[in-house]
């Protein structure tokens, strides 16, 4: 994706984005329509007004926002969308989810919304128009809640061209599920979908498609993505057949990768220290029973705390992760260094309980066996 400054205010950013998805739904044919538009409109402000009072109630005068465009016809109604994504995250392991804030902009045209006005190409409205004309009924398939922006007014944008040429965009904020599949934790990497289609129209009547560049990013820095890397992102189109008909079915994929540095710093190194410190009783006298007792169940608790720190951060998935296999081979280490000296602590008593070695052939047999 290309790259997009950072603005400071809510509103110049609503507004950059506002923009940048218009370039995003093709609107650069009638960058010189806006000019003329704008050029045009230099009126006395009582005109003006006058003029977009008479042309919004001569086009809201007999129309219906319950049927769709052509509703009759033989095609079925384009809807042209774009995203423009302000942030990604935080993405949460245990509830398999991830959080994302976009402004989704949808186009289409409706020949109902038509005008011929010499002064007025373009109406750029706010949210109160919104409610008055027939809009697509998208829902985000995956999304686990939802919230639309409402402070300090609807973050809701409505342009109409005198074709009838619609732009509808709306900033929200998603939790989106996102299915984990940690086998290789923490070194896995994932795409996360953002799924979005029509509810019930299918595609006789409803067909979504995408423009050139139409998912764009916000600047990375901003984003909450505190244990993963974003990778990029691609867009798919597909279909989705169920009993009530087909659907057009649109996705966006978020590729991420996790990053090690946590996980090394919490577990893989404590791990590592914990086995080492383990091996120091090897160096300890064989006699000195309660120092090399208790450093080796020390050791073995200290695996065992490790052990379930490292599994706070995952659900509680049935198969084994990468972690997991590290850290039991770790604890195997430390448990096998205790059993070790306990095993020689049992055979240096069995050969002490016997009799003393004063021949040369016990003597011989017990430096054989390495227990005298």
């Amino acid at each position: 994706p290309r790259d997009v400054k950072s603005w400071g205010g809510g509103s110049d950013i609503y507004a950059a984005c506002v923009h940048k998805l218009s370039d995003l739904l093709d609107y650069g044919n009638d960058e010189e329509d806006l000019h003329d538009a704008h050029g045009s409109q230099r009126l006395a402000p009582k005109t003006h007004q006058a003029d977009a009072t008479r042309i919004l109630n001569n086009l809201l005068r007999e129309y219906d926002k319950t049927l769709r465009p052509d509703i009759g016809g033989k095609r079925p109604t384009v809807i042209d969308v774009g995203i423009y994504v302000n942030s990604i995250g935080p993405v949460s392991s245990i509830d398999m989810e991830y959080q994302i804030d976009i402004i989704f902009a949808q186009s289409w045209v409706d020949t109902r919304l038509r005008y011929n006005s010499s002064s007025m190409r373009i109406l750029t409205l706010n949210s109160n128009m919104v409610g008055l004309i027939w809009l697509p009924d998208t829902i985000f398939r995956n999304s686990k809640n939802a919230d639309s922006h409402w402070i300090t007014t609807p973050n809701q944008l409505l342009r109409i061209w005198n074709n009838g040429k619609i732009l509808y965009t709306l900033r929200m904020t998603i939790n989106a599920e996102c299915q984990l599949q940690l086998h290789n934790f923490p070194m896995d990497e994932h795409s996360c979908p953002l799924v979005f289609s029509s509810y019930g129209y299918p595609r006789d009547e409803i067909v979504y498609k995408w423009r050139r560049s139409s998912v764009e990013t916000s600047d990375q820095k901003y984003w909450r993505l505190y244990q993963f890397d974003f990778m990029g992102l691609r867009n798919t189109t597909d279909l989705l057949s169920t009993t009530a008909g087909d659907y057009v079915l649109m996705t966006v994929f978020f590729d991420l990768s996790r990053r090690m540095g946590y996980f090394t710093i919490q577990t893989y190194i404590p791990c590592i220290l914990t086995v080492v410190l383990s091996w120091v009783s090897f160096w300890i006298k064989s006699d000195a029973t309660p120092a090399r007792t208790a450093l080796g169940i020390t050791t073995v608790l200290t695996m065992t705390t490790l052990s379930t720190v490292a599994r706070t951060s995952l659900p509680r998935v049935s198969y084994v992760t990468a972690m997991d296999l590290f850290v039991t081979v770790c604890f195997l280490f430390v448990f096998a260094a205790m059993m070790e000296y306990a095993m020689l602590n049992y055979y240096s008593y069995s050969c002490s309980s016997r009799r003393p070695c004063d021949n040369a052939s016990m003597l011989k047999r017990c430096y054989s066996r390495k227990i005298c």
